[in-house]
């Protein structure tokens, strides 16, 4: 006697049908969340570091898009729809969804401008469209930027690109230039030698750069003060930066007490009605 099969052969193919759409299922979410792990591989040590994470993070935005289209044309056929057809349909729709998402088409490009300008990097300080801080994420869409409040503004990227960046982690030297008001009737004398031994003094110090623009000169004088200017130069270092202030306004603070000069000090004179 012939047996019938336990399992009814469209049972089974359904049965393995669900097996493998959730088999493909898995892999997509498994490979989208391995874009994640793409900084692990871009980012090693060596050169160029900061373009390095740039490179990762849009990256990384490009990788979650590639997984998601396809796995939509995936699923899609396993579903049972006509690929040719719905290919044709995207032919035929795309002049539609061009115009409707022309503002991503353009902060797309804005990303790819970014990424081979490289105006900025991840990890730079920067200025851009009125927003200043720092850049932590530079994804397809938009860029996101931490500021010195410790809130996060997310740019669009074509915004970016049709805005001048000034971008403070690119500066070579910091630019130090207080000034120091005396008296007027101070020696002539004293203020030349506050003048040179103060610049004499900071220009010694292995931090500070650029030596020879540096300068200290007397600049303007009025009835009641002189006015004494100066021009130094420091590491970009912020850190740097305000200890090198400071340095100097204790340095200018010594120097004036050897040259017995005194600081001005504003008089407020009062009117009397007689």
């Amino acid at each position: 006697d012939n047996s019938s099969p336990v399992w009814d052969s469209g049972i089974v193919d359904s049965f393995n049908s669900y097996v493998y759409a959730g088999f493909v299922l898995l892999m997509l979410v498994a490979a989208y969340r391995l874009v994640d792990y793409l900084d692990a591989f871009i980012v090693v040590e060596g050169d160029n570091m900061a373009a390095r994470r740039s490179l990762a993070s849009v990256a990384e935005s490009v990788g979650r898009l590639a997984v998601v289209v396809s796995g939509v044309f995936v699923m899609a056929g396993l579903g049972g729809l006509d690929l040719n057809g719905l290919i044709a349909g995207l032919g035929i729709t795309g002049l539609a969804l061009a115009l409707a998402a022309k503002d991503s088409v353009a902060n797309i490009f804005g990303a790819i401008s970014i990424l081979i300008d490289q105006p900025f990097n991840v990890g730079d300080w920067i200025i851009v469209d009125g927003v200043e801080g720092e850049v932590v994420t530079i994804a397809l869409r938009t860029t996101l930027i931490r500021t010195s409040a410790d809130t996060l503004v997310t740019v669009p990227n074509a915004n970016i690109t049709n805005s001048s960046v000034e971008n403070f982690s690119q500066r070579r030297f910091r630019r130090i230039k207080p000034l120091f008001e005396f008296e007027a009737n101070s020696d002539q004398d004293s203020l030349k030698s506050f003048c040179e031994s103060l610049n004499e003094q900071f220009t010694s110090d292995p931090r500070s750069v650029k030596k020879e623009d540096s300068w200290v000169r007397v600049s303007s004088f009025g009835t009641s003060k002189i006015i004494v200017s100066t021009n130094f130069y420091c590491d970009s270092s912020s850190k740097i930066e305000r200890e090198m202030k400071e340095d100097l306004t204790l340095m200018a603070r010594a120097r004036a007490a050897d040259c017995g000069l005194k600081f001005h000090e504003p008089r407020i004179r009062e009117t009397h009605n007689s």
